[in-house]
């Protein structure tokens, strides 16, 4: 044993103990607190460092429960526990119903069922013909006399506990009924378990008690210098303790912001300084906007439920606003004023009043174009969620960014240009292609794809120009370049992932070692 670096290494809380006791003792944390003026923890401590260093030893362990009233307890000693108050209502009032001896006094209704039923099974009370409960004039069981004293007993305790040990053999019996380990709000008593533990200085104690008196360590060094110290002079008085400079420092974590979050608002920073408005949107839509706005058919195969959410209740909305949806209808029955003919089937207006969690960001601009300017350009970051296979690149619960530019000169060329911007100085992709898609509202369509290293090519997002059946019944008359880019997979190019649930990964090591490359 290394005595010299043992010392040196001693904290004033083990000091005290070695200094002021011998292996003969036995030692335990209420003992360490009524003489050295030691807390709980600081005895824990003490006890802890001293082990590892082998220096004390654990001689025995006793499990002792306690009982530890609550503030429901409180009530019950101070107004009678229910059984108490209801047979002494009873008494007073003559028969009455449950729900009146709730009312009379004061308990909940399932307590006073509960009384009730032991009372009836000790023969105390009675349900008579009309349904009452009524006093038999049976004696009061022991049990009730006990309760009664238990909870008076606790209240005037420092602690507010009762110890297991100490109680008769039918008050533990009675405090069993009372009391629940979780320590619940409706239970009137908590269950405490603790162990006693007993320990003794090692024998090898001794040679580091001759080696602390020898160096003249008292274990009141002064740990640290305070202000009072230095304004008083107390410090030249004081003896230090050593410094350990070979410690190494404790980990500073410094704050900052996640990195996909971080991400985020760089695309918004992006958007805003070319000009772009930000919109935004409630996460339950109506399937009018959901998808009857963007001219999407109501009998359209992503209608089926195994796509979309549908809330459970309420089912519907109230109403839709006018003139969208004479519009809209007119649009899927006829054409409308578009010039089109529609999809020729009579629009469903119970059907379009349905309730559904968002499943994708345009919903955001059929919103947006009764209310836009022209000309204009708005941009959305939305949280979307569909009934989809979880995997590298599918998520059930995403976020797109969603955007429209309104004007005269809006072409397809405008649209390729925001796409190209996206794809390579906000994801970070180097490879970029374009091809023709569908969507019903839009036409052209196009989808961008980029290539991730690892996952290969993927679909970055749809885009296209906007119908003129989804424009003039929201009374827009110029061409609407719009766009739903899934902002999710862009983060997996910007923050060098390959797999999107790495996004909201739960390992906080991974996420503080992520740098975006913007």
């Amino acid at each position: 044993m290394d005595i010299q670096n043992i010392v040196k290494n001693l904290h004033p809380l083990e000091i005290k103990v070695l200094l002021n006791y011998t292996a003969k003792d036995e030692l335990t944390s209420e003992k360490l607190q009524k003489e050295l003026d030691y807390k709980e923890g600081h005895c824990n401590q003490a006890f802890s460092w001293l082990g590892g260093k082998e220096l004390l030893s654990v001689v025995s362990k006793t499990p002792h429960t306690f009982y530890e009233i609550t503030d429901l307890g409180r009530a019950y000693a101070k107004s009678g526990i229910p059984e108490v108050r209801i047979i002494n209502f009873v008494k007073e009032n003559g028969s009455k119903t449950l729900p009146e001896i709730a009312a009379g006094t004061s308990l909940e209704q399932k307590d006073v069922g509960s009384a009730f039923g032991g009372l009836s099974k000790a023969g105390v009370l009675k349900m008579n013909a009309e349904k009452k409960a009524e006093y038999s004039g049976a004696e009061i069981p022991a049990n009730i006399a006990i309760a009664t004293s238990l909870f008076e007993k606790a209240a005037k305790t420092e602690s507010g506990q009762l110890d297991n040990a100490s109680l008769s053999a039918e008050e533990q019996k009675v405090i069993t009924n009372y009391a629940k380990k979780r320590g619940a709000a409706d239970s009137p008593f908590k269950i405490i378990e603790r162990e006693t533990v007993v320990y003794k200085l090692n024998k090898e104690a001794a040679d580091v008690v001759a080696a602390l008196k020898n160096a003249g360590i008292t274990g009141e060094e002064l740990g640290a210098v305070t202000p009072q110290m230095l304004a008083s002079g107390e410090w030249k008085n004081g003896t230090f303790r050593g410094y350990n400079i070979a410690i190494p420092p404790a980990r500073i974590i410094p704050g900052r912001t996640n990195p996909y979050v971080q991400f985020l608002e760089h695309v918004k920073d992006k958007l805003c300084s070319l000009g772009f408005k930000e919109f935004d949107g409630p996460l339950v839509e109506t399937e009018f906007w959901n998808g009857d706005a963007l001219f999407m058919p109501q009998f359209h195969a992503a209608r089926d439920i195994h796509d979309v959410y549908r809330i459970k209740k309420p089912t519907h909305a109230k109403s839709i606003e006018e003139p969208w949806l004479s519009n809209v209808a007119a649009e899927h029955q006829t054409g409308g004023n578009s010039g089109s003919r529609g999809w020729n089937y009579t629009f469903d207006h119970e059907f379009t009043r349905r309730l559904v969690l968002r499943s994708q960001g345009t919903v955001l601009s059929a919103h947006q174009l009764h209310t836009a300017e022209i000309p204009g350009k708005y941009f959305g970051i939305a949280r979307c969620f569909r009934y989809d296979k979880v995997d590298a690149t599918h998520l059930s619960d995403f976020y797109q960014t969603e955007g429209i530019v309104l004007g005269e000169d809006v072409n397809l060329r405008t649209l390729l240009g925001f796409l190209e911007m996206f794809a390579k100085e906000v994801a970070g992709a180097t490879e970029v292609k374009y091809v023709p898609g569908y969507f019903p509202f839009t036409e052209p369509s196009v989808e961008v794809h980029i290539k991730h290293p690892v996952l290969g090519w993927f679909e970055l997002g749809g885009s296209g120009i906007f119908r003129p059946e989804v424009t003039k019944a929201m009374g827009v008359d110029v061409p609407v370049a719009a766009w739903g880019i899934g902002i999710d997979r862009m983060a997996l190019m910007a923050l060098g992932l390959n797999d999107l649930r790495e996004l909201f990964s739960e390992n906080i090591e991974e996420v503080r070692l992520r740098k975006a490359k913007f």
